[in-house]
């Protein structure tokens, strides 16, 4: 059932997460911080682990990540990603069930950068006719 490496890599706007999966009782530490400490609400804390709840793994593995960039909604996202492809590479059987629930699709939505001329990235100056 275990695979050598059990790591995978998901990215969400400027986050990114390196997520290690180890046969376990269920633990999640993000960044050496315990879950409830480094993701406060509870609507995060189920966002994250909803690829261990669908597949029924929540016991089976010990869960590790190290995220950078971006913010704590972006970062949750990245983890999740991270944690279905990791979940897959234990067992591919995995696959349909979590594609079904789309937390394999990457969300390619980015910040759009500000254009010269502009206070932002579309917004225009205040126009003055007279």
């Amino acid at each position: 059932m275990s695979a050598p490496s059990l790591a995978a890599t998901g990215r969400r706007k400027n986050a990114i997460a390196r997520v290690n999966l180890a046969e376990g009782s269920g633990t999640v530490t993000i960044n050496g911080r315990a879950l409830e400490d480094y993701f406060p609400t509870i609507t995060l804390q189920n966002q994250l682990l909803a690829p261990m709840t669908l597949t029924n793994t929540s016991q089976g593995f010990d869960v590790s990540a190290k995220t950078t960039g971006g913010g704590v909604t972006g970062q949750m996202g990245a983890i999740r990603l991270g944690l279905s492809r990791a979940l897959i590479i234990a067992n591919p059987e995995h696959r349909p069930i979590l594609k079904a629930n789309g937390m394999l699709t990457r969300d390619p939505r980015m910040k759009e950068r500000k254009k010269s001329g502009r206070p932002g990235a579309r917004k225009r100056f205040q126009f003055s006719k007279r």
